[in-house]
């Protein structure tokens, strides 16, 4: 038996107020996503936030239905969004909140396998990985690639035979 670690490389801050500016600005906006997410069924909303290379940021929420299956995360609105409108520039980094009955959740939100397919397209699609800020209330959960997050990843180098 041939025996491989996967370890995952994910940075802890206790709080947003030691990150950078930039981070603490796009998580704002994350927060700003929250806001409007349509979400009555779960009362569960996400935000997310993007930043393009050309410094644009786009927002996204989450789009609840009552046939379950035909809402959609956060994480593919924005991103989404900023593939059909801004085709050419790339996804450099992307902010998660989410709150539950009115404040901000005390665990940290991670993407979801959809999503995390979606942002592994995005990084191979632009060659370039992004930055994924994961908020709390008490911590900020960091990795700077999605394949952080999915170790085992399926991409398209996986369909070149």
């Amino acid at each position: 038996m041939k025996k491989e670690i996967i370890s995952l490389n994910i940075l802890l801050f206790d709080s947003e107020t030691e990150l950078p500016e930039a981070d603490k600005n796009l998580l704002e906006h994350a927060h700003q996503a929250v806001e409007r997410a349509y979400a009555p069924y779960s009362k569960f909303k996400v935000g997310a936030a993007v930043k393009l290379a050309n410094g644009e940021i786009i927002l996204g929420n989450n789009q609840e239905n009552a046939a379950y299956p035909s809402g959609l995360c956060a994480e593919r609105v924005a991103t989404f969004y900023a593939n059909s409108h801004y085709p050419n520039e790339k996804v450099v980094k992307i902010a998660i909140a989410a709150w539950s009955n009115g404040k901000f959740t005390k665990d940290v939100i991670t993407p979801c396998g959809s999503c995390r397919q979606v942002l592994l397209e995005t990084e191979n699609r632009f060659d370039s990985s992004m930055r994924i800020l994961m908020y709390a209330q008490d911590c900020v959960y960091i990795v700077n690639s999605i394949k952080d997050l999915l170790p085992l990843h399926f991409g398209d180098e996986k369909l070149k035979v």
